[in-house]
């Protein structure tokens, strides 16, 4: 009812009576244990709805840009990444080699080759359709970790696959940028590769030089960090779609399909890609996970660094929202249907 009010009529009561919808429905999410699962998905759905309706509050505060905050919030997330990692998750490569090569080559394959042919057949103003491609073009996210778990997945692989393909991206991103993008947009390789190095690749290794010297002292970092990375997650959404609120407004509806549509694409062929070369169902849910959920916080940070946020930066803000709504209904899915047991299975392909 208060969705149907506010898109008849956007008054300050309709937009009141929604907002409040959309938090007392965060807490009956919370109370109710078989969806208390969702409250994360619904906390970023609400936060993308209020900075539709009240923007001006987080563009700006007394003269100060808030869109300034970005790139320091995003850091804080991926130091709290970095602490939370240990060199063990890099073990993997070692002891599962199969499963992390192929998830890294659907990873730097299927989604930006099917961002740039979605951003060609969406008809999208040029920037806005390159924000999907950049979507395509940046890692996994931490949130594919949280879902993999929930899944039933291979936990194990997807900790792995995120941190090796993070690892990978001020190299990997630039470059593919450059190659898929550059007609839409100008692409400078060096200043974007320094970008991720300071909003990625510096504060994980800090905080994984944090993890190592300060583990037995700083276990209390490791409880707050999950919920508080997901609340300042929930914020750089908010800021990037209040600076971007009137070009998603004139085009929010057609980009939330196209990329609605690439989010799904990435879950489908990672999975039956990863089911082609031989991997058992719990690697391929696990690699169809890791395709399909991006770092859209750091599309976004990549963004906000090259001065197009309101516009190469909606795309990831969309991104951001959609995939939390998906990957929960996956795994929820996934979950109670859980993967059959191993069987002694001839690869469609031998290495």
């Amino acid at each position: 009812m208060a969705a149907y009010l506010f898109s008849i009529e956007n008054t300050g009561a309709a937009q009141v009576l929604l907002l409040s919808s959309l938090v007392l429905t965060g807490l009956g999410f919370y109370l109710h244990p078989l969806l208390k699962g969702y409250l994360y998905t619904w906390m970023i759905l609400t936060a993308a709805g209020l900075a539709l309706l009240y923007p001006q509050p987080f563009v700006s505060y007394r003269g100060y840009p808030l869109s300034q905050l970005i790139i320091p919030l995003l850091q804080f997330i991926m130091f709290g990444m970095g602490s939370s990692m240990t060199v063990k998750d890099f073990a993997g490569v070692i002891k599962m080699p199969k499963g992390v090569f192929i998830g890294l080559g659907c990873q730097l394959t299927i989604m930006p080759l099917s961002g740039l042919l979605i951003a060609q057949w969406s008809g999208l103003p040029t920037e806005i359709a390159a924000g999907i491609i950049l979507v395509g073009c940046s890692p996994s996210g931490v949130a594919s970790n949280v879902i993999s778990f929930l899944a039933r997945a291979n936990l194990a692989l997807s900790i792995t696959i995120t941190a090796v393909s993070t690892l990978l991206a001020p190299l990997t991103t630039p470059l593919l940028m450059s190659w898929l993008a550059g007609s839409y947009i100008e692409i400078n390789v060096w200043d974007m590769v320094w970008s991720i190095l300071k909003l990625v690749l510096f504060p994980i290794a800090g905080g994984l030089l944090f993890n190592q010297l300060l583990h037995d002292r700083a276990q209390w970092l490791q409880r707050v960090m999950p919920t508080a990375s997901m609340l300042v997650i929930a914020l750089v959404i908010v800021l990037i779609t209040a600076s971007g609120r009137d070009n998603l407004l004139d085009i929010g509806g057609w980009l939330v399909i196209v990329v609605l549509f690439h989010n799904l694409l990435g879950y489908s062929l990672g999975f039956w890609a990863a089911r082609l070369f031989g991997l058992d169902e719990r690697d391929s849910r696990t690699i169809a996970l890791e395709v399909g959920l991006q770092n859209g916080g750091m599309a976004g940070g990549l963004a906000k660094e090259m001065g197009k946020l309101a516009s190469l930066g909606l795309a990831p803000a969309v991104f951001s929202v959609l995939q939390n709504i998906t990957g929960s209904i996956l795994a929820s899915f996934w979950h109670k249907n859980p993967p059959p047991a191993k069987r002694n299975r001839p690869a469609r392909f031998h290495y």
